[in-house]
């Protein structure tokens, strides 16, 4: 490692907080809290807006970053695919990204100030693990993982009132699927890469009804410090800045149209990580989980073979269309080009060049 990028993290006490867990589960409530009890979030943040009025909390230049490396890997946010993880892995292995990850981590922790611990939030960081392991380690970084819960019911109920709002139900039927499908994907990949890490796993519910208390814990199992003492329930800007009525999504499985056997593997994944959230070493807890993901990659593939007739229809429809379109502009183009008059042919312009020339010189 280059010397000035060993410079930035001078001592082995920074701690690298890595916030993880599915978007509409709470991420942004902890790593809000965690910045207001001292953790330094890298700057720029990503403004609030409607969706979230209160603050996500994450560095702009990591989100662009990790959207360009998915972008590459050709993997979603919330992908269901159980590939996504191989797709990820052609590509967080490159020299060019991970260096250019290293050169901004460099100069954050170089602009920390006196905070001795990052928070790094954003839900598709789960698939960029292995990278930001890489980057802490050669920096001298201790890396610790917060991951979020949220019962997946709520999840997906939270994504159909934010980002679905005026769908028709073929669209909504679709997308709820997809999204829990996601969450059991994504949650399940998450777990399985964070073992043997220092870890925690801090539920929505315990976090909005009571914060002291779910921040008392993370700190205890991370080895965290804050500049506040949790004990005194002195008030604290975190106090006004969750409220609970920010778990305005509140849903079961049976409220959502979805398969019964993703339903029932989604209920195992939320057992498994419920009991993770007492203990993340439970081993019971991580068998399960083990066998959970077994039975969701042949669910995906059966689900795959099921639809695939209706996949090659769609895929040969989206040809037609793209045929059709290009055939279109062509022709258009080709009619433009026939009514454009001629252009002028050369001795024409030379003789109009010479008249031209010769009336000039009559009336010189």
């Amino acid at each position: 490692m280059p010397p000035d990028l060993a410079s930035a993290a001078s001592d082995s006490d920074v701690l690298l907080v890595i916030v993880t867990g599915s978007g509409r589960s709470g991420t942004s409530t902890v790593s809000g809290t965690l910045k207001m009890l001292g953790t330094y979030v890298p700057q720029p943040e990503i403004s609030p807006n409607e969706a979230n009025p209160r603050g996500y909390f994450e560095p702009k230049w990591t989100v662009a970053y990790h959207k360009k490396v998915l972008a590459e890997a050709g993997v979603r946010t919330l992908d269901g695919r159980p590939e996504a993880r191989e797709l990820m892995a052609a590509v967080t292995g490159r020299v060019d990204l991970l260096d250019e990850l290293r050169e901004w981590f460099s100069d954050q922790l170089a602009q920390r100030g006196a905070a001795d611990q990052v928070v790094v939030k954003d839900p598709r960081i789960v698939w960029l693990r292995s990278m930001w392991s890489s980057v802490a380690e050669d920096l001298g970084v201790q890396t610790r993982w917060l991951t979020m819960l949220r019962h997946p019911a709520e999840v997906v109920g939270s994504r159909d009132r934010h980002y679905l709002a005026g769908a028709d139900d073929g669209r909504r039927l679709a997308r709820e699927t997809a999204n829990l499908a996601g969450w059991v994907n994504v949650g399940l990949t998450n777990e399985r890469a964070s073992r043997g890490d220092r870890r925690v796993f801090v539920h929505y519910t315990d976090m909005i009804s009571d914060w002291r208390a779910s921040m008392t814990g993370a700190a205890d199992r991370l080895g965290l410090r804050y500049d506040a003492d949790l004990s005194s329930r002195e008030h604290h800007p975190v106090d006004d800045f969750i409220d609970v009525s920010l778990r305005r999504v509140q849903v079961t499985l049976d409220d959502l149209d979805v398969p019964g056997n993703l339903r029932t593997i989604a209920e195992t994944v939320w057992s498994g990580l419920d009991a993770l959230a007492r203990d993340p070493d439970d081993e019971d807890a991580m068998a399960r989980l083990d066998r959970a993901r077994e039975e969701y990659d042949q669910l995906f593939v059966h689900s795959a073979a099921l639809v695939q007739d209706a996949t090659d229809f769609a895929v040969q429809e989206a040809r037609r269309k793209t045929r059709r379109n290009v055939t279109r502009t062509l022709t258009a183009q080709a009619a433009q080009a026939d009514a454009a008059p001629p252009p002028p042919r050369p001795f024409l312009r030379r003789a109009a060049g010479r008249a031209r020339r010769a009336l000039l010189e009559r009336r010189g």
